[in-house]
């Protein structure tokens, strides 16, 4: 590992070169800003990312003829640079990933990634996101590392010794937080709801955001929860400091938080900071649908843009916006159906901000499907839940109606019994 300037460092990406970006929070912020000034002299460079929290300075416009981003999943900072053409999407689960770069099928020529400083056996971490970057840093020709002692020290895959990285630069810099959302009536209601299918000693999967916090707030009351998570938040702090989250039932790691990767407050960086109870894995392995199903009543917990009164599931697109990513959804959704007593949710509020309807007739023209009806069990929305297992299209379309806002039922009552005659 030589030390050397941002600058320096990132002078070695070359035109046409393919160039991994280190996920979520762990986005190396230094590195991008001194690679994206050099938007001048470079033509062609692709960057390959997931989600990243912070600036994409490379998503600019006025870089355009510089850079080009190939999202495996689409975050807020690259959103625009897609539905302008500066950016391409990559529909892909998140599980597979991985495979991507070691099978050599996306080859990559550098990695920017940001670790914490090596400790006394020469190991640094790759600290908050070990998702698929730890297969980028093996497959990269040229690994570029941002040293960062503000980044929380993992157990897990995210161990990288000093030889196995080529160009260090040294930052002294906060590490991107995600405050905790406020929790409405609906989200409330919604976590009430889901709560209540969770039982005790099931393990857990759930994400970020208002409706996840929500559901945690009302597991206060459970027991023995254990947690296999893509990705988990502060909320998991607090069911743990509370006894509730245990682990000692769950099948592989038992004891054991296991994850790919973290985003949240400084809060939870501190409390994954050297802490061997808290596994951050491949996401190859932590998304792979044979190691979920061995925890038994996996309770998988996801959302959605619209749901299809038939059960259809879209999370990534708004017609043919495309909004975000595949992710692990249908990874955890199809883990926990295979699971012994498993329960896959997708849990949603009835309407957008708008007032508009989440459950539709049929999906907007182009809309991506990420979950299948065949896979949907539970829908929950705050009038309720829909249990589709096992149900007719018939059936499906009644109990989500149900559940949807009172205000278009009749619509929507319309437009099954159109569909589905004498429903």
């Amino acid at each position: 590992m030589r030390h050397t300037t941002a600058s320096e460092a990132v002078s070695a990406v070359r035109s046409g070169d393919r160039v991994f970006v280190h996920s979520v929070a762990a986005a190396p912020q230094a590195l991008l800003a001194a690679l994206a000034a050099r938007a001048p002299e470079l033509r062609a460079v692709e960057v390959v990312q997931l989600h990243t929290e912070g600036p994409a300075p490379y998503a600019a416009p006025e870089v355009a003829g510089s850079f080009h981003v190939n999202a495996l999943f689409v975050g807020k900072n690259v959103r625009d640079a897609v539905a302008r053409g500066q950016g391409d999407y990559v529909p892909i689960f998140l599980s597979e990933v991985p495979a991507l770069f070691r099978s050599g099928a996306m080859p990559l020529d550098v990695a920017l990634v940001q670790v914490t400083p090596p400790d006394k056996h020469g190991f640094c971490s790759l600290g908050t996101s070990v998702d698929a970057t730890r297969a980028a840093v093996e497959a990269a020709r040229l690994v570029v590392a941002q040293v960062n002692p503000n980044m929380p020290r993992s157990h897990g895959d995210g161990l990288l010794h000093v030889n196995d990285i080529d160009l260090a630069v040294a930052v002294d810099a906060p590490i991107p937080e995600v405050p905790r959302p406020r929790l409405g009536e609906v989200e409330r209601t919604i976590g009430t709801y889901v709560a209540s299918l969770v039982e005790d000693g099931a393990t857990l999967q759930l994400g970020i955001g208002a409706i996840p916090d929500a559901v945690l707030a009302a597991l206060a009351g459970h027991a023995r929860l254990g947690v296999h998570t893509e990705m988990f938040s502060d909320g998991v702090v607090d069911l743990i400091e509370r006894g509730v989250i245990t682990g000692e039932q769950k099948r592989t790691h038992p004891g054991k938080v296991v994850a790919s990767f973290v985003m949240g407050t400084r809060r939870l960086y501190d409390f994954v900071d050297d802490n061997p109870s808290v596994l951050l894995l491949d996401v190859a392995y932590v998304n792979d649908t044979a190691v979920i199903r061995r925890n038994p009543k996996v309770t998988a917990i996801n959302s959605a843009l619209e749901v299809d009164l038939t059960g259809q599931v879209v999370a990534d697109s708004l017609g043919t916006y495309q909004y975000s990513g595949v992710g692990g959804q249908m990874d955890f959704i199809r883990g926990a159906a295979l699971s012994e007593r498993g329960k896959p949710i997708i849990a949603l509020p009835s309407t957008t901000r708008r007032g508009e309807s989440r459950i539709v007739p049929v999906l907007k023209p182009g809309a991506g499907v990420v979950t299948t009806r065949a896979h949907v069990h539970y829908v929950v929305t705050e009038y309720g839940v829909a249990a589709l297992h096992g149900r007719s299209l018939r059936q499906r379309a009644k109990a989500l109606i149900e559940v949807a806002h009172p205000e278009h039922r009749e619509a929507l009552a319309r437009a099954a019994a159109e569909r589905f005659p004498r429903l």
